[in-house]
């Protein structure tokens, strides 16, 4: 049992009329720890949003870029990522005025209300990062649909002889969407396990001040 609960169980302990001194210094270990939670779930958007970048140097990310190009969605390509950087840089910059409110906050109910919105703004993220991710696949399946030969487009000159053009096509949009799928639902367990972890204990914070009736 950590320090927290020990504080928690002796201050449930007390008389109402004695002295809170024991409230006072619960409320200081949830408020930093909640503090800890913001600024770290502050780090790793900023860290998220940084490292694509970093993979824009590679080959295959350049080949990855010019086939959206090829398939002719670079006006897209070039919309989604205003919009992208847009709504992130957002969500980021209120991840960083949370963890700023909290970090200033001497009020319990203050730190509640604090604690709610965080928990929304990390759910709206990453919703909007899921939905982005399968948007993209799925507007990369239109693009090969649209396309009268996707496999030229997308870089491949193997032709398969036992296989029509439009089958071909059928399979590539099929390969897509499924693709689309798997990988939506991979960033779904990896966003899980970045914010979900948090938020968990995030929401422990809260529980924790809602059972000291404030």
């Amino acid at each position: 049992m950590d320090e927290l609960e020990l504080l928690k169980r002796d201050w449930q302990k007390k008389d109402k009329q004695l002295p809170q001194i024991s409230f006072d210094e619960i409320y200081k270990m949830i408020w930093k720890k909640s503090s800890s939670i913001v600024k770290w779930i502050f780090f790793i958007s900023v860290i998220e949003f940084a490292l694509p970048h970093l993979l824009y140097f590679l080959p295959s990310m350049s080949k990855s870029l010019a086939i959206w190009k090829d398939l002719g969605l670079g006006n897209f390509l070039l919309f989604s990522n205003v919009v992208q950087y847009s709504v992130v840089l957002f969500f980021i910059f209120q991840f960083y005025k949370r963890y700023k409110e909290i970090s200033s906050l001497d009020n319990a109910k203050q730190l509640l209300s604090n604690i709610l919105k965080t928990r929304k703004t990390v759910k709206y993220y990453v919703i909007f990062c899921l939905s982005l991710i399968f948007a993209s696949f799925m507007v990369m399946a239109v693009g090969i649909y649209l396309n009268e030969d996707p496999m030229t487009a997308m870089g491949y000159s193997y032709r398969p002889e036992n296989i029509s053009p439009e089958k071909l096509k059928t399979t590539l949009i099929a390969t897509v969407v499924v693709l689309g799928v798997v990988v939506t639902l991979v960033m779904g367990c990896i966003y899980f396990l970045l914010y979900g972890i948090l938020l968990k204990k995030l929401n422990k914070n809260y529980k924790e001040l809602k059972d000291m009736d404030i």
